[in-house]
């Protein structure tokens, strides 16, 4: 089916709860299969080793084993997210990692996380989709994440020439758990400890609530928030240019 085709007049909050689960499922990989009968191997899944991203992973091998993905990791993730991404890379070769190791201020994620975010996280995420000739990547974004993920879109341009695919988009977080046991699929060991969003070691802390995402960068302005990859052009020398 054509990609356009399954996202035209979707009500983004009627499909979160209209669709059961397997429904949901049957949705992802609809439209993973048609992306990827779209842009061949310009279609590249961004990997962040969360659970969301995983099962997003997983759902595309389901589609083609071919299709390739990059991970962006930084000098302050956790030594369990290091293995994990150790492992994953290990079993799928298709996987490459990508970092920046500029110098940057002492505890600067303290000082000015916004900066942090753009130097260890933004710039290598450019530099993937450079480098990889990539004209979509994949996302493992939710709406049901936390406060600032309710407005995107299933099929999203931001930058001119760059589509964003965010096949689970409309999935609850009891879905994508659903999901990984049901397929066995294997998730970062940090979860076992009650962490629900992950990212680096200063910036992540376990908590409770409705918002999947509080534990992350509290004490700054931007606790529940967002690193960049989902709001900052992405395409290097071209602005953002959203749909």
């Amino acid at each position: 089916m054509d990609l356009q085709k399954i996202v035209d007049g979707a009500d983004i909050k009627e499909l979160v709860e209209s669709l059961n689960f397997k429904e949901k499922v049957e949705r992802s990989m609809a439209l993973i299969d048609a992306a990827y009968k779209k842009f061949k191997d310009a279609l590249v899944i961004a990997n962040s080793l969360g659970k969301d991203s995983v099962a997003v992973w997983d759902l595309a091998m389901r589609v083609s084993p071919k299709i390739r993905g990059f991970i962006v990791t930084t000098r302050f993730k956790p030594k369990e997210t290091v293995a994990f991404m150790n492992e994953a890379v290990k079993d799928y070769p298709e996987l490459k990692v990508f970092r920046n190791d500029a110098e940057i201020p002492e505890k600067l994620y303290a000082t000015d996380p916004d900066k942090c975010c753009d130097i260890l996280k933004v710039e290598p995420t450019r530099e993937a989709i450079e480098d990889m000739k990539v004209k979509c990547w994949v996302t493992g974004l939710r709406c049901t994440e936390g406060r600032t993920r309710v407005d995107f879109k299933e099929v999203e341009e931001r930058d001119k020439g760059l589509v964003k695919l965010n096949p689970i988009l409309i999935w609850k977080e009891r879905e994508v758990w659903q999901y990984l046991a049901l397929y066995r699929v294997k998730v970062n060991p940090l979860y076992m400890e009650g962490y629900r969003s992950l990212g680096c070691s200063p910036c992540t802390h376990i908590a409770s609530g409705d918002n999947e995402r509080a534990g992350r960068w509290i004490g700054t302005s931007k606790c529940g928030g967002e690193c960049g990859i989902h709001t900052r052009p992405l395409k290097k020398n071209i602005n953002g240019d959203g749909i």
